[in-house]
């Protein structure tokens, strides 16, 4: 995976992404709406905003911030704030989410969606990620990790050279990410009826912070 791969494919994507994509990721966009939606004055960073589908689904109480490599799909997430009065997005930038140009601590919650099998340096992206969340902050990781039934382990390895292709890694494993003291791994929650997708939660910062959020699994149960 590289980025000049990444761009490619989504070129080829955005101008019907939320047609065929939309349906399939809605469950993930759902169960972490409950979270991001759950208190007003924060700021948030969404990052691989894509087309900005999820955007209209954000309370109006709060600020957005999005990312993406893909100009065509930052494209659409533009026409559909414009179109949508959305001012509560206050920017939305072309930008590598293994090096982001904001400064540390800079948003109260980092979300990435459908991003961590994309990027070509996973350990990159969750240094920036965890890097500009502040300490106590939340980081939610929406992704499909590489399946624990062997056959469809060894569909997805089979699958894995035409990565640079379909503009993702199919299997990757959620070994991948971190689970450290100071990047605590609060929780991994299936989005989907056959736990295909997952939805892993983070806490930012040092080990002992206890930020009072609402936790994941409380929130799916009024899902």
């Amino acid at each position: 995976m590289d980025l000049s791969s990444i761009r490619s494919a989504y070129r080829r994507y955005a101008r019907y992404y939320d047609r065929v994509f939309g349906p399939v990721f809605a469950p993930g966009r759902r169960l972490t709406m409950q979270y991001l939606n759950a208190e007003a004055d924060r700021r948030i960073l969404d990052v691989g905003v894509g087309t900005g589908i999820s955007l209209p689904d954000y309370r109006r109480d709060v600020e957005v911030v999005g990312i993406d490599v893909s100009p065509e799909m930052l494209d659409i997430a533009r026409q559909r704030v414009d179109e949508q009065g959305l001012d509560f997005v206050t920017g939305l930038y072309e930008m590598d989410a293994e090096a982001l140009d904001f400064p540390d601590d800079s948003f109260d919650v980092v979300v990435a969606m459908y991003v961590a099998s994309v990027v070509p340096n996973p350990d990159l992206f969750v240094e920036e990620v965890q890097r500009v969340c502040r300490p106590g902050g939340d980081i939610f990781i929406v992704n499909h990790f590489a399946s624990e039934h062997p056959v469809l382990r060894r569909v997805e390895q089979t699958l894995k050279p035409l990565s640079k292709l379909v503009g993702f890694r199919p299997d990757m494993d959620l070994g991948t990410l971190p689970d450290r003291p100071d990047f605590q791994r609060l929780g991994v929650y299936p989005t989907n009826l056959f736990g295909y997708w997952k939805l892993v939660h983070y806490r930012n910062g040092a080990a002992g912070i206890d930020a009072a959020q609402p936790r994941t699994e409380e929130l799916a149960e009024v899902g």
